[in-house]
């Protein structure tokens, strides 16, 4: 009787953190924290896209920082590049929902492993992209948050992680940083219009959650 309430127990626990997870990211997620700089001279734009897993910043090439730019494989008629970051297994692995097991998503959200940056370089704009106003101080340091998260040898060159592309357009760099439930591609995304004095959502784990707010 003992290890039936134990097991039950035990089952009470697992199903109550992830509703709270839950609950609490949509609270999270709803929180606006609103651009710090709302005038409207300057404004280029910029976008965000998502694939139903991974949120992506996605930015003309003509706007990208020159260091950012150096070491990723770009073409000449390429006008636009977008930035995702996330944990690497998942990312080879799970480019879709309809590709997502227990374990890769256990191993996400629970252990400690590496991380990627994702390029995906476009000819041309999509129309399912969700525009994004922004001003050049506050680019400038989207472009520096975008920059810190790729890991350099020791000549300060980006490593690129060959053999796992999606296409012909898009590649996986070595990333810095550690990933988490509390730690996603699209927190990071979250985060780095946060730190850019861009609008954002408090915190979010979800693609919808940023989107939202730009619609």
């Amino acid at each position: 009787m003992k290890i039936v309430k134990k097991i039950l127990k035990w089952v009470s626990y697992s199903l109550t953190i992830p509703v709270i997870y839950l609950i609490v990211s949509f609270i999270l997620t709803a929180i606006t924290v609103e651009e710090l700089d709302q005038s409207s001279e300057n404004r280029k734009i910029i976008y965000l896209n998502t694939n139903g897993v991974h949120l992506n910043i996605v930015i003309p090439k003509n706007d990208i920082d020159i260091n950012l730019l150096k070491n990723l494989v770009l073409m000449e008629n390429e006008k636009y590049i977008s930035f995702g970051w996330g944990e690497e297994n998942f990312y080879i692995n799970t480019p879709t929902w309809s590709d997502l097991t227990f374990r890769n998503a256990f191993q996400a959200m629970f252990l400690k492993s590496t991380t990627l940056m994702h390029t995906t370089r476009y000819k041309y704009k999509s129309k399912n992209w969700i525009e994004v106003r922004i001003d050049t101080s506050e680019l400038n340091k989207l472009n520096q948050y975008i920059q810190e998260y790729f890991k350099k040898d020791d000549k300060g060159n980006k490593i690129i992680l060959t053999g796992f592309e999606y296409s012909t357009n898009d590649n996986f760099y070595k990333a810095n940083g550690s990933y988490s439930c509390f730690r996603t591609s699209n927190t990071w995304v979250n985060s780095g219009f946060k730190e850019s004095g861009l609008k954002s959502c408090y915190w979010t784990p979800f693609d919808f959650g940023l989107i939202n707010k730009y619609k």
